[in-house]
This record gives structure tokens, C-alpha cells and sequence, in this order.
């Protein structure tokens, strides 16, 4: 192979790698996907793409579409946070009756510099939510603040069949709940099968234990039959 060539291979590699680094790292929410109508615990994963600055805040918008009325929120060691509400113009219900408000925002701030998300690095930030929207999907916007002063906007919808955007919106897609209903019959239907093959296999050996009394039945009155036509 040409120098030239076997050289110029290892630095397009490394030029693609370099390309594509910075571009998977967004803000997402980990697992993508959660049962309609659960309680669930969901992970912003926050990337620090900077080369040269810090991330000292991150802010996540809860979806207005599908209000939820409470977060609990995992503390995080270095960090502070703030759970901010607003009022719905329409109430909705949940199990302990109607709910006025909604949570607009989750604030994470870091409280010292040794704890904010340094470059090359990322951090977790955990809660809980539910019950979820009985289906459709959940888009947590997000904005992230640097120690140099930029923010970068984690807003953008992600459309299905178009290119993927520069700073995408986490987003949470929710999957019907199983039917118990229809899991109870399969269970039924499949346990039936290995009971009956049991119980024939129990009964064999009585069959043959019978079949074997009359045939000694059978030899035994034949043998005195002749014996008297002797």
C-alpha cells in the first residue's frame, strides 16, 4: 500500500471520531421509554462539550402538554436544586382529587467550582415522577449554563424522518402497560399442555400392569381347560 495512503487512513479516521465526539454529546433522558400511566425514575445525563469551560447549572422544563404534579428530586452531593411550580390554567385529576399546579422546572446549580461538570467530562441527575400520560411522548427542554457565560439550548424537536437537530430536546416516548388479561391466558394455555402429558404419563403404568393381570388370567385358564380335556 502506497505511505501516503496508509498515513492518510489513520487521520480520517481520527478526524471522523473528532467530528462525531462533540455532536452525540447532548443532554438526554435515560431510558428513553417508560410504561404509560407508572411511576418511573428518569436520569438527565448532562455532557460538558466546552473545551475550555464548565458547566455550572443545568435547567430542565417539564412538558406542558402533559403536566405532572409532583417531582421527587435525589439529592446530589455538590449540587443544589429547586423545584419550581406554576398554576394550570385547567385542572386535572390524579388520586387525590383535582391538582391546581403543575412543576414547570427542575434547578440544578452546582455549589462550588470542584463540583460543576468540567470539559471531557458528565454528570447524572436523578427523579421521580408519575403517574405518566396514559400515552404519547414527553419533551423535557433543557438549558445548559457554562462558567464563561454561553448557554446552550437543549430545545429543538427531534421529527420523525428529518435530520436529527443540532441540540435536540430530551425526550421520553411512553409504551401502552402490558394487558394482564391476555398474559393470565397465555399463562393458562401453556401450563395446560404439560399437566395432561403428567397425568398420562401416570396412568401408563397402570394400563400395563392390567393388561399384563389378564394376560396371566387369560394363560392360566387356557392351561386348566386342557388339562381337563386330558
Amino acid at each position: 500500500m502506497n505511505r501516503r495512503l496508509t498515513l492518510a487512513v489513520p487521520a480520517l479516521v481520527l478526524g471522523a471520531l473528532a467530528i462525531a465526539g462533540p455532536a452525540s454529546a447532548h443532554v438526554t433522558v435515560n431510558p428513553n421509554t417508560a410504561t404509560a400511566g407508572s411511576y418511573t425514575k428518569l436520569t438527565f445525563r448532562v455532557p460538558t462539550e466546552s473545551d475550555t469551560a464548565s458547566t455550572k447549572r443545568i435547567e430542565v422544563y417539564f412538558p406542558t402538554d402533559h403536566p405532572l404534579a409532583e417531582a421527587a428530586v435525589q439529592p446530589h452531593p455538590g449540587w443544589t436544586y429547586q423545584v419550581v411550580d406554576h398554576k394550570l390554567a385547567k385542572p386535572i385529576s390524579d388520586d387525590d382529587g383535582q391538582v391546581t399546579q403543575a412543576v414547570e422546572k427542575i434547578v440544578w446549580t452546582a455549589d462550588s467550582p470542584a463540583a460543576q461538570i468540567h470539559p471531557g467530562e458528565f454528570d447524572e441527575f436523578n427523579i421521580s415522577v408519575g403517574p405518566l400520560p396514559d400515552s404519547g411522548t414527553m419533551v423535557f427542554k433543557a438549558l445548559q449554563y457554562y462558567t464563561d457565560g454561553s448557554v446552550v439550548r437543549w430545545i429543538q424537536p427531534t421529527v420523525a424522518g428529518q435530520p436529527r437537530p443540532e441540540n435536540p430536546a430530551p425526550v421520553l416516548t411512553l409504551t401502552p402497560a402490558a394487558d394482564p388479561a391476555g398474559a393470565t391466558s397465555t399463562g393458562t394455555d401453556t401450563t395446560a399442555t404439560p399437566v395432561a402429558s403428567e397425568q398420562h404419563s401416570s396412568r401408563t403404568p397402570l394400563v400395563l400392569a392390567t393388561i399384563a393381570l389378564v394376560i396371566a388370567v387369560g394363560s392360566f385358564a387356557v392351561s386348566v381347560l386342557r388339562r381337563k380335556q386330558s
